[in-house]
């Protein structure tokens, strides 16, 4: 049997190296993941057929294999459910060569083959948000930080003031947070 000195010895041992192990793999996870990244949307456009005037039209890039789309799904599904009623539709652009779909809750979005200009894309999970024109309102991350809600997300207040008729140009965005590489490396 120990004795209580060497139960002391052996938990606060046990607890250091509990401590080392996460300091390691949030280490990790910001050197693979926790990124500055620019959009810039010189060159996105709406596939044919959902250019020119319409719906405010969402799109949502994703690579189901990115852990950073885990943060912004019930954000994106709290997003359908409240705008989609008002009249914009909701599209999914999966990032190319990657496997896997979106969860049950985003069943709803329409997916897209491709997008022109979305081969440049710097990372995801981003959107973009075409006005009622078609014209690129908004296009970068849902927020900044590692984790989206209402509370930090770009995409209500641009939403809100297109509804209103009220227009809305930020076409390219500098953020920081949780992005995977969109490009194959």
């Amino acid at each position: 049997m120990l004795s209580p000195k060497r139960k002391t010895l052996l938990a606060v041992l046990f607890g250091l190296l509990c401590l080392a192990a996460l300091a390691a793999a949030y280490d990790w996870y910001r050197g693979r993941y926790q990124r500055t990244v620019l959009f810039d949307a010189v060159d996105l456009r709406l596939p044919p057929g959902l250019e020119g005037p319409g719906p405010i039209r969402l799109v949502h890039f994703h690579d189901p294999a990115c852990p950073c789309n885990v943060g912004n799904q019930q954000h994106l599904a709290e997003l359908a459910e409240r705008y989609a009623p008002l009249g914009v539709t909701f599209h999914a652009v999966q990032r190319p060569s990657s496997r896997g779909r979106l969860p049950p809750a985003l069943a709803a979005l329409q997916p897209l083959a491709a997008l022109p200009g979305s081969e440049g894309l710097p990372g995801s999970p981003a959107l973009a948000i075409w006005d009622r024109q078609g014209r690129l309102a908004y296009f970068g991350p849902y927020s900044e930080g590692a984790t989206c809600t209402a509370a930090n997300s770009f995409a209500e207040p641009v939403l809100d003031a297109l509804l209103k008729g009220r227009p809305v140009r930020a076409g390219g965005t500098l953020a920081e947070g949780c992005f995977c590489a969109w490009q194959a490396p």
